[in-house]
């Protein structure tokens, strides 16, 4: 089974982003709400793909990629946010979803890079 972390200020959208992707056979393996908790997670829990929002309070999904991409080159990251307005390094993220975002696509995009 397909392990995620999912991080976004907006404890619906984690809410409803967790249940849809459970309901998909993708198992969330934890929550953040900003980049630094979405950093720590990853490296203890060790999932095969990050989600991130990028507006996040404190640090952001910028700030998480960064960190995550300098130990782990090969991090597997998806953006979902409604502020697509900075580019991001060649290379850091394998997919960028604007919300709202098709359901069916993100899974197939996890699935494609698992």
């Amino acid at each position: 089974m397909v392990s995620v972390i999912i991080a976004d200020d907006d404890s619906d959208i984690l809410d409803s982003l967790t249940t849809l992707l459970e309901e998909r056979g993708i198992k969330v393996i934890g929550r953040a709400e900003d980049g630094e908790d979405a950093s720590q997670l990853y490296f203890r829990l060790k999932p095969d793909v990050i989600i991130l929002d990028l507006e996040m309070p404190n640090y952001d999904g910028h700030y998480a990629i960064e960190k995550i991409k300098q130990e782990d080159p090969n991090a597997k990251i998806i953006v979902i946010s409604a502020y697509l307005d900075k580019s991001f390094p060649a290379n850091s993220v394998f997919a960028v979803f604007s919300k709202p975002f098709d359901p069916d696509e993100l899974t197939k995009k996890i699935n494609e890079i698992t």
